[in-house]
């Protein structure tokens, strides 16, 4: 990541907005904001699939419900954050450790999106590097662009699915959908 140019695109945006960039409270701020932009966009460069540990286990299906995930808009460069409710039924004996696929789900969300890019690519990631029967992603967040921002749907909240193989329709999603929590 290019600190330096982060530093001053943060101090134009101040400066274009009207502010003191020499002020007590701001002058420390392109600095701060170009620390903080290693961590909150550290998904670029990581291969999401390479997160992704497989392990031997039994072709059961498996349900990891909500992991928490904080992303950025790319829009309006505001937060939306979330969970991740997440079931895949394996095949082979190839599962994945519940924590890498929480990091899947980080790497993802550390990149500029949108919530709809973001559940497919994490549906995506597990249905390449698992090969599994079938993959089923619901994510749940609340954009702070939709409440900042227009019409200020404060409070709303937004729900989108992914789906892959077994788990795409029929009894199988069914039975995902009602251990995820029966709504989603």
């Amino acid at each position: 990541m290019d600190q330096d140019r982060i530093r001053r695109a943060v101090r134009e945006l101040l400066l274009g907005i009207g502010e003191d960039v020499q002020r007590a409270g701001l002058s420390g701020t392109p600095d701060t904001v170009a620390e903080a932009a290693l961590e909150i966009y550290a998904g670029y460069g990581h291969d999401p699939e390479a997160a992704l540990e497989v392990i031997e286990g039994p072709d059961n299906l498996i349900v990891l419900r909500d992991v928490p995930f904080f992303s950025t808009c790319e829009h309006h460069l505001l937060p939306f954050f979330g969970t991740a409710q997440i079931a895949f039924l394996p095949a082979g004996g190839r599962i994945a450790g519940f924590g890498s696929i929480a990091r899947v789900v980080d790497v993802l969300a550390r990149r500029l999106q949108i919530q709809e890019r973001l559940t497919e690519e994490i549906a995506q990631a597990l249905w390449q590097r698992l090969a599994p029967q079938g993959v089923y992603v619901a994510l749940q967040a609340r954009q702070l662009c939709m409440q900042m921002v227009g019409g200020r749907e404060i409070g709303a909240v937004t729900l989108t699915v992914a789906a892959r193989g077994a788990l795409a329709d029929g009894s199988a999603r069914q039975e995902a959908v009602r251990l995820l929590g029966g709504d989603r």
